[in-house]
């Protein structure tokens, strides 16, 4: 089969092997008490996504580091699972009903999550089903959704829990409003872009004033000033000292409002004159607390209109306003200048709509008491971030950390175990509605019923579940002692992105430290972003992000793994291009091809052959080689540069075996019948190495791998290369490592020589050397540049190259065509005087030389020396072609 084939096949093999695999549960861990664990969870990907770049990047490494730990025989579990995402997947209902006409304001709530469970039935697992495309060895026995029953009570009993604790509570506060979902969102949702705008200039009409008529304010919402209930100027600012408390009009609708003092105005941006809007901004909020104002909310929850003031623009969108109520200002006479103005602007990380700063009661949690545990322990390294450029990032956060807003106004998601009471004040947390019925009755009036009681319409924050991930995955909130948790808990790695250090990465540790006292895992591997060849972040909605299924359809899921690590260092952005899949394909390709090389010569081998001392050589060469290897991997894994330690496995199969030990050891003379043979020994040494390096390959390239290990020897029914171990790291001798790159540096400059020199490589060459390093090698130079090595100087003229300091001489006349190497080297000394004529009639230009820039003149100059040297050289080359000796 390998014989008749030049190319890897990866669509024959892959859905084999991936069906195997799961057939004899390869992927499959429990808990065994013999061995020690290496845990990794899934990031849980949106049950609304399907594969993207990120994605093939992120399970590619979580693959590769499971995969190897199975290898050096650690009990590994890597747990998948989705996340509910309750903002985009009712994002997704609530289109797919109203493409059928069905409003979801139509509908009851029950109604409305049978929708959603539908719609999740059907697409949630769809990205799972991918990730076994590119190979992904999770434990699918184990997948877990964030809304399950296992999940879904350990989010509702630490909610009950934290509150209890004094650390959930309810409140009014500014939040981060999303009118396209209609919900709160956190900080860390919202996405500042830089935008285009305005900066309007409107008047207020100063009451009562002999001063003059109007004072101007600087904004870019004009929209607001419905709800303005104050103008602020600085105390120190002498343009408004003799305006401050007097009254203002506000324009359009004339409300008499206060200008007040405070040190938080800036005195130089647009008038130094401050509109104060309580409810539609953070600072104009803490404006209003502070000194007393009234709150006057405008929008409605999706950023229409309220009409609330004097029915003004009601149920126009908040953007139709501004431009509708510029023109009205505009003909009162009350509008000033209106300029460019560049500011950045909050989007909804989940809409893309533009956030609207709310006055809302909302579900908090207190961070700061969590915080601390988690801030230590990154800060003193018992969690480590790779690169641990990271720790000041979080550091930074985690020191300025708020309240985390966990209520959302969504129907898709973990209700709120809240329950209000008809006509009472107040409220009870309960994990069930029974518990909270039998508190109700306990604490406000035995007689109460199930329907007295009306449980709080919000959700939960869907990161309110994901930051349990790594003890809910294990039940480890609702059974903390069991046996998954002692074996599995905490994990070992976790690979991320940075772009949710906070919402996710920060989160998990801060519930580690506090439901289980222990970290959630102990390094947290952060990779970069996945961008075009441009450096332009890569996007479906751009237009410059492959499919990834596509990518595996042309490249194989081993190329597409291999592409994706060629240029993947930690913590910094990837820029993928198509042909570094190519490249990885490519590699397949030539194990596959040196495959059916060995496998050729194993069928042909005999013990009647003896083993030459170059082949000899070569075994003895490479065993070590295998070994350093070996031990520079194992350095650059336990640094996480698993990109470089994938890189030295490339050059050792690529470099190293392929271009040098396959080729010292290829047999030479037709010994049997014309057939080209090894001997025995030496092609069982090679199968062996074969071995080694599959195995060495098999956590970045699965696929090919495991066909080639199976295809290797005899295997039993139910093995896998994944069940092997790694090859244990040998003895590595440095100096005959050494002597070995002297020896290749040796071939190397007899081809270059052969090369310049027009040599036929049939012909042997004498080679002559004083005292020359790595003797032990010779055999091996011979074998493969074709030359007899002799102690001493070459007589006669001759041809030389330097290895380090170590001249080695080639005596010319008898095998060089110099009549033709003399017509080469006058030609080729032609051209360089005729260059160097053209370099200097531009420098004795006076006009090119008054007119072109100084770097240019420079740039001539330079080509000018470079010139002379090269006609030097020639010069001396062609004094020595027409010595009489040579004639």
């Amino acid at each position: 089969m390998f014989e008749s084939k030049t190319r890897y096949s990866p669509a024959e093999t892959e859905a084999k092997w991936y069906a195997y695999w799961e057939k004899y549960k390869c992927f499959r861990s429990n808990p065994d008490p013999i061995k020690s664990p290496y845990t990794i969870v899934i990031p849980p990907p949106n049950v609304t996504g399907v594969l993207h770049m990120g994605h093939i990047l992120n399970n590619t490494i979580q693959d590769i580091l499971v995969r190897r730990a199975r290898m050096k025989g650690y009990d590994a579990l890597w747990v998948p699972g989705t996340d509910h995402a309750s903002i985009a997947t009712e994002a997704k209902v609530v289109d797919k009903l109203s493409k059928q006409g069905i409003s979801k304001n139509d509908l009851s709530r029950d109604a409305f999550l049978t929708h959603a469970w539908d719609w999740t039935t059907e697409h949630g697992d769809i990205i799972l089903e991918q990730l076994r495309k590119l190979g992904a060895s999770c434990d699918w026995s184990r997948t877990a959704f964030t809304m399950d029953d296992i999940r879904s009570e350990s989010v509702i009993k630490i909610f009950v829990e934290l509150y209890r604790q004094g650390l959930i509570y309810r409140g009014i506060r500014m939040v981060n409003w999303d009118p396209r979902a209609r919900t709160a969102v956190s900080d860390e949702e919202v996405i500042y872009r830089e935008e285009h705008s305005h900066l309007y200039y409107l008047r207020y009409l100063i009451e009562n004033s002999s001063r003059g008529n109007f004072v101007t304010v600087a904004t870019t919402r004009p929209e607001t000033i419905l709800g303005d209930v104050a103008l602020c100027v600085h105390p120190n600012d002498e343009r408004y000292s003799w305006l401050i408390d007097r009254h203002v009009l506000v324009p359009l609708i004339n409300r008499s409002i206060p200008v007040i003092a405070d040190e938080c105005v800036d005195m130089t941006f647009g008038t130094g004159c401050l509109k104060v809007t309580p409810a539609h901004d953070i600072t104009d909020y803490m404006l209003g607390e502070k000194y007393n104002l009234e709150v006057i909310d405008i929008f409605n929850d999706d950023g229409t209109m309220n009409g609330m003031v004097n029915g003004l623009y009601k149920d126009m969108d908040r953007f139709e306003v501004r431009e509708q109520i510029l023109l009205d200002i505009n003909n009162l006479g009350l509008l000033g200048a209106c300029e460019p103005y560049v500011h950045k602007v909050g989007h909804s990380e989940r809409t893309n709509a533009v956030i609207e700063p709310r006055l809302s009661m909302q579900w908090f949690v207190k961070m700061d008491e969590l915080a601390k545990p988690a801030l230590e322990a990154v800060m003193n390294n018992e969690i480590r971030f790779y690169p641990a450029k990271f720790k000041n990032i979080y550091r930074h956060w985690m020191e300025n950390i708020k309240d985390w807003c966990i209520s959302r106004q969504l129907w898709w998601g973990h209700r709120i175990p809240v329950w209000y009471v008809e006509g009472k004040a107040g409220f009870i947390v309960a994990e069930t509605a029974e518990a909270a019925l039998f508190e109700a009755r306990r604490t406000i009036h035995p007689g109460l019923q199930s329907e007295d009681l009306h449980q709080d319409e919000d959700c939960l924050d869907t990161w309110f579940s994901s930051w349990l991930w790594p003890i809910s995955l294990f039940n480890g909130i609702k059974q903390p002692d069991n046996e998954e948790m002692h074996h599995y808990y905490p994990t070992s790695d976790l690979i991320t992105g940075p772009d949710i250090i906070f919402f996710w990465v920060a989160r998990m540790i801060m519930a580690g430290y506090r439901f289980t006292g222990k970290k959630p895992f102990t390094n947290v591997y952060f990779t970069g972003i996945v961008r075009d060849k441009m450096g332009q972040k890569m996007s479906k909605s751009l237009g410059n992000s492959p499919d990834p299924l596509d990518l595996i359809e042309k490249y194989g899921a081993d190329g597409v793994r291999m592409g994706m690590m060629l240029s993947a260092p930690a913590g910094n952005d990837l820029l993928f291009d198509e042909t570094l899949c190519e490249q990885g394909r490519n590699f397949n390709n030539k194990i596959w091809n040196a495959f059916r090389l060995v496998k050729g010569w194993e069928k042909e081998a005999t013990e009647t052959v003896e083993q030459t001392a170059a082949q000899t050589l070569a075994i003895e060469w490479f065993r070590p080689r295998l070994s350093q290897t070996l031990c520079e991997m194992e350095d650059l894994f336990s640094k996480y540069r698993i990109s470089e330690a994938m890189m030295s496995a490339y050059k050792l199969f690529w470099d190293e075996f392929a271009s040098w030990y396959l080729e010292i050891i290829k047999p030479s003379s037709s010994s049997v019948g014309g057939v080209k043979r090894l001997n025995t020994a030496t092609v069982a040494c090679t199968m062996d190495f074969f071995d080694s390096l599959l195995r060495i390959l098999h956590p970045f390239m699965p696929f090919i791998t495991e066909e080639l290990w199976q295809a290797l020897r005899l295997r039993q029914e139910g093995e896998s290369i994944m069940m092997a171990s790694i090859p244990e790291i040998g003895t590595v001798d440095t100096k005959l490592l050494a002597d070995f790159d002297f020896t290749k540096a040796v071939v190397t400059g007899i081809r270059n020589l052969r090369c310049q020199r027009n040599l036929s490589t049939r012909e042997v060459l004498d080679v002559y050397a004083e005292n020359s390093h790595a003797q032990h090698f010779f055999p091996i130079a011979e074998r493969l540049a074709n030359i007899r090595i002799h102690e001493g100087k070459a007589q006669g003229w001759s041809a030389s190259f330097l290895v380090g300091t170590m001249e080695y001489t080639v005596p010319i006349n008898t095998v060089a065509d110099i009549d033709g190497e003399r017509d080469k080297v006058t030609k080729e000394l032609a051209y360089q005087e005729g260059f160097l004529a053209s370099i200097r009639k531009k420098l004795n230009n006076e006009n090119f030389v008054r007119n072109a820039p100084p770097t240019v003149i420079e740039a001539e100059r330079r080509k000018e020396a470079d010139t002379l040297i090269r006609i030097h050289t020639l010069q001396l080359t062609l004094d020595t072609y027409n010595k009489p000796s040579l004639s």
